[in-house]
Order: C-alpha cells, then structure tokens, then sequence
C-alpha cells in the first residue's frame, strides 16, 4: 500500500526558518521517503546550490506528523 509523504525543506532558524520548498512523493515504504529527503538535503547543502540556503529538511507522513529529519547541525 502506498502512503503520501511530504518533503519539506526550511531555512535558517535565525532568519525565521521559513519554508523554502514542499515535495509530495508516493512511497510504499517510509524508508524510501527518507533516502529521497536525504538527497534533497544533500542537493540543497550542496556547493553547486545555487538556491535559497537550507537548514533543515523534515519528512511528514500522510496525517502531517514528522517522521524524519535532518539539519546542518546534526
């Protein structure tokens, strides 16, 4: 069965960690939703990036919770 994940990436908390850009991707597995939110935050911290910084990329289920996360801090 498949499930709806959202993919959010946000900026820097000391600018207001404002949401940059949402994904919805469709996933039999929540493991296969991770690896996709950690290459959108591998491409986002990347040096050719040439978008707004990103901070922080979250993965939210179906009913909106968070299952996941990643940050330049971890």
């Amino acid at each position: 069965m498949t499930e709806t994940y959202r993919i959010e990436s946000l900026g820097p908390e000391d600018e207001g960690g404002r949401l940059v850009q949402r994904i919805f991707i469709r996933t039999s597995t929540i493991e296969a939703a991770k690896e996709r939110a950690l290459r959108v935050f591998r491409r986002a911290r990347g040096p050719q990036n040439r978008g707004p910084e990103i901070d922080t990329v979250r993965l939210l289920n179906g009913a909106g919770y968070e299952v996941f996360s990643i940050s330049a801090r971890d």
